[in-house]
This record gives C-alpha cells, structure tokens and sequence, in this order.
C-alpha cells in the first residue's frame, strides 16, 4: 500500500515523521484529517505497531468518525480493530469504567450534561439556603468547570474573598451530590482520570506502556488537564504526535489554552516542527485575507498558506445602512445567488458572532419564504421530549441519578408533586439510601414505609411508580435500548401525553421516532452505550448533513466545517470583536482568531459585512466598521457602500481605502519580478533564495528557500518580498 498517494512533501514529512514528539502546525483546509489518518495507517500497515497500542483524540464525535471511516476504507475491519479513536471526554471514560476500583464511584456511572449540572447546583443552593439570584447557577458552575480544569478540587479551590468561600463550599457540596448519584460531569472525566494517573502509579504504568503512539487533532483547543494527561499517557514511549494551530484557537471561554502548543516545545525541545501550508479548501483570493487578518496575531507560528485552486473571485466587503438592512441584502443576495443556480443552497452559510444576531436574519427569510436551517439555537437532546426519555433510561440504567430521578417523578403527571417528593427524599436520607433505591424499596414493601414522614396517601403513588421503575430495571439486562424504550413509552403512554394533536405535539413525536432511530444502532452494544453517547455528543454532531437549505450559525459553532459560499455579518465594534473583549488583550487576540475561523469556511466566495448603525429601542444607534476590517489592504476587497450616508471607506482617508481598490498599485502583476537565484528579503522569514517563479492568476506566486525556515511558497501581492540581489 502506497501510505503517501495523494500527500504534497509537507504532508509526507508528517506521515513519515520518526519516532519521538511531533508538531504538526496545521493551518486551515490544509488536509490535516488525513494526514492524521495516513499516520495511524502507516504505523499500523508499515511500521507493524499493533492497533491497540494507538491512542487518537480527536475533539468531536464527528471528527472521530470521519477518522474511523477513512481507516477502514484503508485498512479494513480486521486490520484496524484495537484502536483507541475517540474524544478526549470518551476516552477517558472508557479508562473510568476500567479503573473504577481505585477511584470513589462505580463503573455504571452516569455522565451528567449541562442541564443536569445545572439542576443540581440549583439543589445545592437550596441545601445551603443560598440565593439563587447572587449566586448564579450558570456563574458558579463556569468558576467550577474552570477549577476543575485547573485540576483544581474543592480543598485547593483559591479564595480570596467571602465569595470565593462560598463557591468553594458550593463546589464541595456538589462533588458530594454528584458521587452520592454516582454520577460524573464533563470536567470529573478528565480530573480523575489525571488523578488515577498520579495518584495510582500502577494504573499510569499501565497506560503509558499500552499506548506506544498518541495523536491528538486540534492541540490549539486543549486545556490544562488534556494537557497534562497527555504528558501522563505518553511520559514512557514519548511518540506524541499533536496537530494544532494557535491561528484557530477559540474556545478559550471553555478552558482552551492555546498556550499548550507553546508548552509543548518547551518540554519537548527536541520535537519535530512541520508546517502544513498548502491549502485545498479555498481560493487564493480568500486566503490572502485571511492572511492579512492574522498576521498581527502576536503568537503565531509564521505561514504562509497557497492553493492550487486559482484566484477565484474577489472578497467583497459590503456596508449597509443599519442591521435591518444587512439581513435583508444578506438574504435577497441569497435568493438570486440560488435563482441563478450559482450554488447550491446547501453551500450557503451566514455567520455572525452572537446567537442573538440570528433573529433579523431569521426574520428575512421568513418574510422571503426561503428555508434555513439554525444550527445551536435548540439541541436535539436538549429538547424536553428527548431529556424525559433519556432521564427515564438513566435512572433505569442507575436509581442513584437523583437529577434523572427528579425530572421524572411526576413526567407525566402521576400524582406525585412536590410535598411527596421532599417525603421521598426525607424517607431516602432516614434509610441513608439514594432516592431511587428508596423508590424500590417503598415498591418492594409499603407497608413499611409508611410513617409520620411518609404518610400513606403519598406512599401509595410513589410505590406505583416504583414497580414500574423495577420491572424495568429487571427487563433491563435482556432488552435492547430500543425495546427498553418502548417499554417505557408503552407503560407510560408518553405518546398520549406528547402528541395533543397541534403542530408542536407532532414535531415533538417526530423527535422521538429519531431518537427511537438511534437507539436502534446501539442493540450490540447496550444501554451504558448508548446513554454515554447521548451524554456526549455536541451541537455539531448533531448538525444534519444534507439539508439543502442555507445554514445559520455562529462562528464558532462553524469551526472545521466549510461552505461554498459564506456571508460574515455584524462586522462592527462591539460584536466582532466583542464588547465583552474591548479590555482584554487576550480576549481581543481571540476574536481575531475567531474571524479569521470564520473567513477560511469559504470555499469559493466570501462576503464581508458590517452596518452603519444598529436599531434598538426605536433609535438607530451610530456602529464603527471591526478594527479588523482595517487590516485588510484594500486591493484585496471589492468595496461597495449600499449606504446613503457618507461611505467609511471615504471616511478611511482621503480616498484611501474606496480608490486605492482601483489604484495602479493594485493593478495584476504582468510579468515577473523575481528570478531563480534572485537573493530576496522577507520581513518575518528574513533573507533567502528564489527557486522558482511563475505568474498565476493575475499573481506571482515565488518558491523560496529561506534560511531561517526553509522552503516557502510567496504570494509576490501580499508576501512583502524585497529583492537584495
């Protein structure tokens, strides 16, 4: 098997890399997926390493399938089974339920997502007799996701001040809950499997001796505790091969570091740096603004991405008269852009910086009559109909879930409200049980729990109840999820309950037909399965493929996807970048970044867009073009003001930035500057020697060898190469 067809040179460096740390520093559309593919190929295939000896992370479930899926077509089945391949968060799950003996809950437990977290920090509150209103679940849940990706537990929470005490005691109370639940969140996936690893040197021994090679995908978006479990797994063989880049980290409002990449060559001075350059996803003319957007970044590893794809057209950056405006252009630009079939209405997406930018929007194709879809706004599994299900089968699966448990007492109604819940959980505390091993004991004898705490009329309809709960739990080993589910919906009459006939009862019932269709994938392997994938899955891999209808999400939400056509709106001060990251230099060099995500979505056309003012409370409010719009040469751009007023593009100065687009400067380059042997100077890469040059697309596009970095390719437009000799 060839493991190289297909790769440029940079990408066979990669492939091919010796043993030891790697960084592959991988910019966008620059086929890192399948170079990360090629390498647990070539490892396998080539090399001989065993299948189970390899770790791959990935950062979303989709990312770890189209992984899986490239592999078999390489490899097939039999080659290939073994292979750890999955997320950070279900790769560490998988070590939890292995190692569950050294650690303080089972291997059934549950994983709780953010509504679960939520409700039970709401129970904490009240157990501590705190104000909801001061201590915000939503706040107080980010300080302690933040600690615990610090490595942080509640006996080393930092305090400061009052406040701090009382998250900290907050924080302690909830551990406490979620281990009584034998329950996990998110964050308790990754510190305990760190914990495991230092606290347990047989079980790091372990681990660090079965995994020879690790590859981690998006190194740019891991936090402190990824980075250190990394250092953990791969502290004995040392082949760590991480494929990142600082340019597309954005996600550090959830703990990402992209200070990590950095990190790693400082412990690994030794590692191996590989540039991935070449991109095959958008045209030249993109490129070069997305270039101009980063290259003030101060962080970054210097690139300089090329394609073979052509010029293609020119970005256009459009100003409109007020947001109202914006969306209504944005969306008629898109009905004739389908009308003419220049685009499939699938390769169309909008992205702005905030969900609530969606509404004028959405409101455009509405009054149009177009379709879309809104990705992020409501979850599929965050949809009440999906969470009463999956609570039923997690506390069918585990009774000590009391957040599932709580959800679904009186769901549907059953006569249970909410003085009997609170005797429910006195009677649990008095037996020094669960409230779910309480329900089954009330179920299994009465007779005995009824007393002042439990009066007979409220036991009489929690054990109802409770026989149900274990009829299932006894079915439970026998049935698949798929007839687990059923059963439940059956004894329940959940569809008499959902479907009342109106539109929203339907759409509600078509919900669970889907999710009755992916219980049907997981009759192999089994409800804990089934649940942890429930548990796990994001908002992008729950994003349908297919649907042939422009997209509207957010630009983060649009991260390692890619569209034919991409419209960036709100390109103002205080949406992009953020108000929030005005003060923050950190947080300012983010939302940079995350432009810069947003431009390299484009395949073939991109459109930049930003409003004059912006309409709230009846007034219209003066808005200033994003700082970032001024980093963009203007021969890059085809300016167009569909404003009244007077234009910015006037305004940039004197005729600077609207003429300089149509100035001699800015004119095709018609013949060659640079000639092999020229000696040449770059501003960042320092002096070397042409190699090569060709004029392409109205462009120069100059091979060098630098000595400083060696070979690079060099737009002559925007490259800023001066002839020394």
């Amino acid at each position: 098997m060839d493991y190289l067809k297909g790769l440029n040179p940079q990408q066979q460096q990669a492939v091919l890399a010796a043993s030891g740390p790697v960084l592959v520093m991988a910019g966008p559309g620059s086929g890192k997926t399948r170079v990360l593919t090629q390498r647990v190929a070539y490892l396998i295939g080539a090399l001989g390493v065993p299948p189970y000896a390899i770790l791959a992370v990935t950062f979303t479930n989709k990312a770890a399938r189209e992984m899986e899926t490239r592999l078999l077509r390489l490899l097939g089945e039999k080659a290939a089974r073994g292979l750890t391949l999955g997320t950070f968060h279900a790769t560490c799950a998988r070590i939890l339920r292995r190692e569950a003996r050294h650690l303080p809950f089972d291997a059934n437990f549950v994983i709780y997502d953010t509504d679960d977290q939520l409700s039970l920090l709401r129970q904490v509150l009240e157990d501590l007799n705190l104000d909801e209103k001061r201590y915000r679940p939503q706040a107080v849940h980010a300080l302690i996701s933040y600690a615990k990706n610090e490595l942080l537990l509640p006996d080393n929470f930092p305090v400061h001040d009052y406040r701090d005490e009382v998250v900290a005691r907050i924080y302690r109370r909830y551990q406490e809950l979620l281990l009584a639940s034998n329950a996990l969140d998110f964050d308790d996936l990754l510190l305990y499997t760190v914990y495991l690893m230092e606290q347990v040197p047989e079980a790091k021994q372990r681990y660090a001796r079965l995994f020879e090679h690790i590859l981690v995908d998006e190194f740019q978006d891991t936090n402190p505790a990824q980075y250190v479990l990394v250092r953990h797994l791969s502290s004995y063989h040392r082949n760590l091969f991480v494929v990142g880049d600082i340019d597309q980290s954005i996600y550090r409002w959830r703990g990402a570091d992209y200070r990590n990449v950095l990190r790693f060559e400082q412990d690994f001075p030794d590692a191996q740096v590989i540039l991935l350059e070449q991109n095959y996803r958008s045209t030249q003319a993109i490129l070069d603004v997305a270039m101009a957007v980063i290259e003030p970044h101060p962080y970054r590893t210097a690139k300089q991405l090329f394609t073979e794809r052509g010029r293609g057209q020119a970005v256009r950056l459009i100003e409109v008269r007020d947001d109202v405006h914006e969306a209504q252009w944005v969306v008629d630009t898109i009905a004739e852009l389908i009308r003419n079939k220049q685009v499939a209405p699938g390769e169309i997406a909008i992205m702005y910086r905030t969900n609530a930018q969606s509404r004028l929007l959405e409101e455009a194709f509405l009054q149009r009559g177009l379709r879309y879809r809104l990705v992020g706004a409501q979850r599929f599994y965050g949809r009440r109909e999906i969470k009463d299900l999956i609570a039923y089968l997690r506390v069918i699966h585990n009774p000590a879930d009391e957040v599932s448990l709580l959800r679904i007492l009186n769901t549907p109604p059953r006569g249970i409200g909410n003085k009997t819940v609170l005797a429910l959980r006195a009677y649990a505390q008095q037996l020094k049980l669960s409230s779910g091993d309480a329900l089954l004991a009330i179920a299994a004898e009465p007779q005995h729990a009824v007393s002042e705490v439990f009066p007979q009329r409220a036991v009489v309809a929690v054990a109802r109840f409770g026989e149900l709960l274990a009829n299932w739990r006894a079915q439970m080993e026998h049935l698949t999820p798929l007839q687990l589910l059923d059963s439940v919906m059956s004894e329940i009459d959940y569809r008499t309950y959902l479907d009342d006939g109106s539109q929203e009862g339907q759409e509600r019932w078509e919900n669970v037909m889907e999710l009755r269709r992916l219980a049907a994938e997981f009759e192999q392997s089994g409800l804990a399965a089934f649940l942890e994938r429930v548990a796990l899955v994001s908002d992008q891999d729950t994003l349908a493929e297919g649907n042939d209808a422009p997209t509207l999400l957010t630009l983060h939400a649009a991260k390692g996807l890619e569209f034919g056509v991409v419209f960036i709106v709100g390109l103002n001060e205080g949406s992009l970048p953020h108000a929030r990251s005005l003060d923050d230099p950190e947080a300012l060099h983010e939302e940079r970044r995350l432009f810069y995500v947003g431009i390299t979505r484009a395949k073939d056309r991109l459109f930049l867009v930003y409003s004059q003012t912006r309409r709230a409370y009846g007034y219209a409010e003066p808005q200033a073009p994003s700082r970032f719009l001024e980093d963009i040469p203007s021969h890059l751009l085809e300016l167009q003001s569909l404003s009244p007023e007077q234009s910015w593009f006037a305004k940039r100065g004197a005729k600077d930035a609207y003429e300089k687009a149509f100035a001699p400067a800015s004119a095709p380059i018609l013949e060659k500057r640079f000639s092999p042997g020229n000696r040449v100077r770059h501003p960042i890469w320092g002096e070397g020697m042409v190699l090569n040059s060709a004029l392409k697309d109205s462009d120069e596009v100059v091979d060098v060898f630098f000595e400083s970095v060696g070979l690079k390719r060099v737009s002559v437009s925007i490259g800023k190469l001066e002839r020394i000799s």
